[in-house]
């Protein structure tokens, strides 16, 4: 069965570059009219063009800081606005920073909590209320990590945002269900973007360990296979659940990971 999303409209957040880019490329091939949101408008609106020039479809690059309620509110009424309706949310913008938990800066623990949890509640609230008001429904993909479900050393911060949005994705599936919204988490292992590809020297200086040994006892170690992750994996299965023709996944979440915790 082929999945298509003709004519549907996906918001990915942090999608210029990453897993979000891959992911709104992967929504435009498949027919969907795709919202660049990301911080830069710039590098929003030139990855928009390009998705447009390769895919024959509408895409349109947002600036929009997730933390910020007003930017995020204005974004998604934007796109309502200026191409109908929003049929999909990728809530992808996130960041990563590395210590212990005795040497975590306070306001880096906030920095990386308020992008992820805020982040994507701000975006969900409002996606939700558009879906509501156009009666249609709607999917909305967390992007959450294995981090959701295991913990790493010097990730505190990211491994307490990561668990939080598997709850909060199963609380937006509890209460969209009435409104034919569904939610899912997405749980990749480490892929190898620029976040993951910068973790490395910042691992390897804190841990004493080489470059080499980061990704292989670190990063790859609990796989079963010792692969990274890869773009297409994530991008693929994000398409798998804003395409499904049914809500019987709704709530539940889904590890890509290589075999590194299975359920």
């Amino acid at each position: 069965m082929e999945l298509r999303l003709e004519g549907k409209v996906a918001i990915v957040t942090g999608a210029a570059s990453g897993l979000g880019r891959a992911i709104a490329e992967k929504y435009a091939s498949s027919g969907a009219n795709v919202v660049i949101a990301d911080l830069n408008q710039d590098s929003a609106s030139e990855v928009a063009k390009e998705i447009t020039e390769k895919n024959g479809v509408t895409a349109l690059g947002v600036a929009m800081d997730v933390t910020s309620e007003e930017q995020v509110n204005a974004g998604v009424q934007k796109v309502a606005q200026d191409l109908g309706n929003v049929d999909v949310l990728v809530s992808n913008a996130g960041v990563q920073i590395i210590a212990p938990i005795v040497e975590f800066e306070y306001e880096a623990w906030k920095r990386l909590l308020d992008i992820h949890i805020n982040g994507t509640f701000l975006t969900t609230k409002a996606c939700m209320q558009q879906m509501i008001k156009s009666g249609l429904g709607g999917s909305i993909i967390v992007m959450g990590s294995i981090h959701s479900v295991e913990a790493s050393m010097n990730k505190s911060a990211y491994v307490t945002a990561k668990h939080g949005l598997l709850g909060f994705t199963r609380a937006i599936a509890k209460e969209g269900a009435k409104h034919n919204i569904r939610a899912n988490l997405i749980g990749p292992g480490f892929v190898r973007t620029p976040l993951v590809e910068k973790q490395i020297p910042e691992q390897a200086k804190t841990l004493g360990i080489s470059e080499e040994e980061v990704v292989k006892k670190v990063m790859l170690g609990n796989t079963v296979t010792g692969e990274f992750t890869t773009l297409d994996d994530i991008a693929t299965l994000a398409l798998m659940f804003a395409a499904f023709p049914t809500d019987v996944l709704t709530g539940q979440s889904m590890l890509a990971t290589h075999g590194w915790h299975m359920e």
